[in-house]
């Protein structure tokens, strides 16, 4: 779970009234991306049918992807790069022109960057149930109708299962690497255990070998702030107008979102008990700065994503266990046979440090050892977003190994 947008991948700030004015207008019964839509950079993959681990069926799969870079004659130099739970496959490039969004991780790939285009071929899907190309909840069905609540329950495996026949699709038959942030670093995981033959080596980056009890704790108030906006209309809210659908549950779970992905010391250091306005937030009517950030975050939220979408991708992260039916995590990460680089962030306080201490220790062969990269940030969980230099260093040492 994380921002995922280069706008919101900073460190936190005053909302102005200009960026409020920016998002004045009715959002949207829905923020995905749909067909008629521009496309700016996407491609497109059809996948044909797929059948979900835990039951159901869809008779066709689409996964939109971008590419940097160009697949060598040795196929050796393909590097796959996973988003996290609101992100996209824009990880370079201005918003507009078909994205609502300015590339995610700008500061990693491009000319003279951890990951060159020069040397690199890079590919980034969508993921699946996401709503920025891939087929998703807010996909129209064979009947005409978008699938709604009757999208098939969604595991990481699924989303992988994706991913391998995107690969197949384009020839690559083994990843230089494969990097993975937050719900990223989960398929990341997935991928080395899954698929060992196919991975050289893989990036774990701010990730649990499970969701514990707590992150599924978190996940559910979220999933049911939606739940309960009237406006949800059980999931079919597809043909409201503008200002009619589920934005108001949208909104408050992004915002309950926003408090696990940064750390108490940068909000505190940020906004302390600021004021938004010379209005008293203590019974004037006024509120304190902290709340109008969290507001417009959330609020700018629904203008991009979907609600349905949202609830889909949650399930998945709570379906994370690598050791589900694989005789036990230690069992399930021996199988993970690839260089394997794991790193945590001493803040970050949704999916903490010993999380990815079990990660290192249970690989076969861990780049530093069985302890994993911890680094250190105020941002939190965000900062494998905004910690460039520090992020670039790390994956540096994993891609020269």
């Amino acid at each position: 779970m994380d921002w995922q947008t280069l706008e919101d991948a900073v460190p936190s700030a005053f909302v102005t009234e200009s960026n409020r004015r920016a998002i004045s207008a009715k959002p949207p019964a829905s923020g995905a991306w749909r067909i008629g839509d521009d496309p700016g950079d996407r491609l497109f993959e059809q996948l044909g049918p797929l059948e979900f681990e835990r039951g159901g069926t869809l008779p066709a799969v689409t996964i939109a992807y971008e590419t940097w870079g160009t697949l060598n004659a040795a196929g050796d130099n393909a590097v796959l790069v996973l988003h996290a739970l609101t992100g996209d496959s824009h990880l370079v490039g201005p918003p507009g022109n078909g994205h609502p969004t300015a590339g995610w991780w700008s500061g990693l790939v491009g000319a003279g960057k951890v990951l060159d285009p020069e040397r690199w071929f890079v590919v980034a899907p969508n993921m699946l149930g996401g709503c920025q190309g891939s087929t998703g909840p807010a996909s129209v069905a064979p009947d005409g109708v978008e699938w709604g609540s009757r999208f098939p329950y969604l595991t990481i495996r699924d989303q992988v299962e994706a991913q391998r026949r995107l690969s197949d699709a384009l020839g690559i038959r083994r990843w230089a690497a494969v990097i993975g942030g937050s719900m990223g670093g989960m398929q990341s995981l997935e991928w080395a255990i899954t698929h060992p033959e196919r991975v050289e080596r893989f990036a774990v980056l701010a990730a649990p070998p499970f969701s514990s009890a707590d992150q599924i704790a978190l996940n559910s108030v979220q999933s049911e702030a939606i739940r309960m906006d009237p406006a949800f209309a059980g999931g079919d809210y597809y043909n409201a107008e503008d200002g009619e659908g589920p934005h108001a549950g949208l909104a408050l779970a992004r915002r309950m979102a926003l408090l696990n992905y940064r750390s108490p010391t940068e909000l505190d250091d940020r906004f302390a008990r600021s004021w938004q306005s010379g209005i008293n937030p203590m019974g004037g009517g006024g509120r304190f700065a902290v709340e109008s950030y969290l507001d417009f975050h959330g609020n700018k939220f629904t203008r991009r994503f979907d609600a349905n979408s949202y609830l889909v991708l949650v399930d998945a992260m709570n379906s994370h266990d690598v050791g589900r039916d694989r005789d036990g995590v230690s069992a399930a990460l021996a199988r993970a046979t690839g260089l394997g680089l794991v790193l945590g962030v001493d803040s970050d306080r949704l999916f903490p440090v010993p999380g990815q201490q079990i990660i290192a220790r249970g690989i076969p062969n861990s780049l530093s050892g069985p302890e994993p990269v911890v680094i250190s940030s105020p941002f939190g969980h965000d900062a494998f977003l905004i910690e460039n230099a520090l992020v670039s260093a790390e994956l540096e040492r994993l891609l020269e190994a």
